[in-house]
């Protein structure tokens, strides 16, 4: 039977919902497709898990991070990946040219500002680092607010506990003074360009017992940036939508973290255009 749709308003937001599982398929075809370079410069903990991630989606990842590589190296790339997770004073230095060289270059990089307020050497490092205008920055609920706090004024205490539309605010204030895109990552992520909010209800909870999905869920979105960089806005909406569908179809044959986090590599690489047509859920907010 076909919905009965009682207003306009309705109406529009179903068109818009039908129009995001589309944009997601063609954006992770075209990774395919292309198998966009992604230089990572990922913290310990998370690389094998970023590597794998990306590679399983059609990606093809470059695990480098020296200095003295990065001025040959990144003007090359499609994309860019920089992640402060394990952050020492030596790689920061790396971080910040490599940063500059893909603005300079013209191609898209991605900042995940881990425990972003942990510290004020790692804080005042990642207020540098969004000052080099990444396309995307894509952190918690926690580290988008110390972030948005320190570099537009504060508006609450930053802990742990914050949820992802706890963030909502804070994330808009930032895309608008740092022009990126910010992603909230949570049990719902949230996307805005300082305009528009869109919310992406895809994944399941067991993801959180997996360390480093966060850090694979941004490289994912430098790989979906790298084909499309024009719709930077839908493509890091899209990465999430598709990492979450994997978590969900992994998670019918887990049996706990371990099983979940092959599974879930397994269903990136295997994932189809019904499957994501039919589990796309993305919704715009007011």
């Amino acid at each position: 039977m076909e919905p009965n749709f009682n207003d306009q308003t309705q109406q529009q937001q179903h068109h818009h919902l039908v129009a995001w599982a589309p944009t997601a398929w063609a954006q992770l075809s075209a990774v395919r497709h292309q198998s966009p370079l992604i230089q990572c410069i990922t913290n310990y903990v998370s690389m094998d898990l970023v590597a794998n991630t990306l590679l399983s989606a059609g990606a093809s990842p470059a695990m480098l991070h020296s200095a003295e590589e990065i001025p040959d190296f990144t003007p090359h790339v499609h994309a860019l990946y920089i992640n402060v997770g394990t952050l020492s004073p030596d790689w920061l230095p790396a971080m910040k040219i490599a940063a500059e060289l893909a603005s300079n270059s013209g191609k898209p990089w991605v900042l995940d500002p881990v425990a972003a307020g942990a510290s004020g050497f790692r804080l005042k490092a990642c207020l540098e680092l969004v000052g080099l205008k990444p396309t995307v920055v894509r952190g918690n609920a926690s580290e988008i607010i110390a972030l948005s706090n320190a570099s537009v004024g504060p508006t609450k205490g930053v802990d742990s506990s914050h949820e992802s539309m706890d963030a909502v605010d804070a994330a808009k204030r930032l895309a608008e003074a740092s022009g990126s895109i910010v992603a909230v990552s949570g049990a719902v992520d949230i996307i805005t360009d300082g305009k528009r909010v869109v919310a992406v209800h895809n994944g399941v909870p067991m993801m959180q017992k997996i360390t480093a999905t966060g850090c694979a869920v941004t490289a994912l979105i430098a790989a979906f940036v790298a084909v499309d960089p024009l719709h930077a806005f839908e493509a890091t909406a899209s990465a999430l939508s598709v990492f979450g569908i994997a978590g969900e179809m992994g998670m019918d044959v887990a049996n706990g973290p371990a099983s979940l986090r092959m599974q879930m590599i397994d269903s990136l690489y295997g994932i189809d255009q019904a499957a994501v047509l039919s589990h796309v859920h993305i919704k715009s907010l007011p």
